[in-house]
């Protein structure tokens, strides 16, 4: 476990990360967790008194990482970005477990199925938490129909997100 303090930070207008509240972890610090390693990983621990785990480590060059601040997490802490937060971490290889409902919507589409087997873990798991987080079993069944059809079109996530908007804005409009 490393512990070191960082600062709550915001992307401005960066592409797909506009908007994310992050921390960095600097090389020093990733190199304690992960050596010698450039690729995103996950880690588990602390910021401040709340637990976390799961959360992916993305690399920003130079060596250093970044990790997204949820809203649940500042909620957690009950901070925003400026504020200090105490940082404790470790890698974190508990495998990852997928939505079972998404998998056996997958599994009956060939293509979407294969194209999402080749998407990295993380963003494997990313699709699989977005969909697990939904509060109502409509809003469960609408984003597993999303990433079913993103799968088949072979979409990344931000891909899919911005389809999906400018469907809703062409049908508003």
């Amino acid at each position: 476990m490393v512990s070191f303090t960082a600062t709550l930070l915001k992307f401005a207008d960066q592409g797909e990360k506009t908007g994310w509240t992050y921390l960095e972890v600097p090389e020093k610090i990733s190199t304690q967790l992960k050596p010698g390693w450039r690729k995103s990983f996950r880690v588990k621990g602390k910021l401040d008194n709340h637990a976390i785990k799961a959360v992916a480590l993305f690399p920003m060059g130079g060596g250093g990482f970044i990790m997204a601040v949820n809203a649940t997490v500042r909620k957690g802490i009950g901070k925003r970005q400026g504020a200090k937060v105490a940082v404790q971490l470790a890698v974190d290889d508990k495998p990852l477990k997928l939505s079972a409902d998404l998998m056996e919507c997958l599994a009956d589409e060939p293509k979407a199925i294969a194209f999402f087997k080749k998407l990295p873990p993380s963003h494997q798991h990313y699709y699989s938490k977005w969909i697990e987080g939904a509060k109502t079993e409509g809003t469960k069944t609408k984003r597993i129909t999303n990433v079913v059809w993103a799968m088949e079109r072979g979409m990344s996530y931000g891909e899919m997100m911005r389809a999906l908007k400018k469907e809703k804005d062409d049908l508003m409009g």
